[in-house]
């Protein structure tokens, strides 16, 4: 015995249980941009105007290299849950609302091998 009215439970409504899940996933990933961005805009600033070659070289070192492949990961992890709650919370159509949502899980997965594979060609 449920505390679902019966129009409920023949909708299939009600909670999923994961929301929580989405909630702690998107703080934490939120939190683990903050030394990312800080450490790619000291790349950034320590790289500016030194020659091409030399930029080269100092982001194909393991460790920097590393460090580009979780702020691309991380970012675009992030990135596809707060879109998926945007669409979730306000595209009413449900056709619609799949369409957008296999569109940025492509989006984030060809975006992000793009990126690890620019990585990957530096080292």
């Amino acid at each position: 015995m449920g505390y679902r009215t019966p129009l409920s439970r023949a909708r299939g409504l009600g909670s999923a249980k994961h929301g929580v899940g989405h909630w702690i996933t998107q703080r934490a990933t939120a939190i683990a941009l903050v030394p990312l961005v800080l450490f790619f805009l000291a790349t950034m600033i320590a790289m500016a105007g030194a020659p091409y070659e030399v930029v080269r070289d100092y982001l194909g070192q393991p460790l920097i290299a590393l460090g580009y492949a979780l702020l691309v990961i991380v970012g675009l992890w992030h990135m596809r849950l707060g879109l998926a709650e945007v669409v979730a919370d306000y595209i009413q159509s449900e056709g619609m609302k799949m369409t957008l949502l296999v569109l940025i899980n492509f989006f984030a997965f060809g975006a992000g091998a793009a990126c690890l594979m620019a990585i990957l060609r530096l080292m």
